[in-house]
């Protein structure tokens, strides 16, 4: 599955960088792409990851999640 949502509190390479770390070691996730201007952010991962383990995976890296 692919889901794609926005990151908020991003301000630099380092804040992306912290964002794709969080959420590549969510169990399930494949494959990450973070956008820093945007925010946006395309998530590859199977079928047993939920939209709270994404969340929760970039809330607890100190950011914010809208879309999902």
């Amino acid at each position: 599955m692919e889901k794609t949502f926005i990151v908020t509190g991003m301000g630099c390479q380092n804040c992306k960088k912290h964002v794709t770390a969080a959420l590549e070691a969510v169990k399930g996730v494949e494959a990450v792409n973070v956008d820093l201007e945007s925010g946006k952010t395309d998530v590859k991962a199977d079928a047993s990851v939920t939209d709270a383990a994404l969340k929760n995976a970039v809330e607890e890296a100190g950011y914010g999640v809208k879309g999902l």
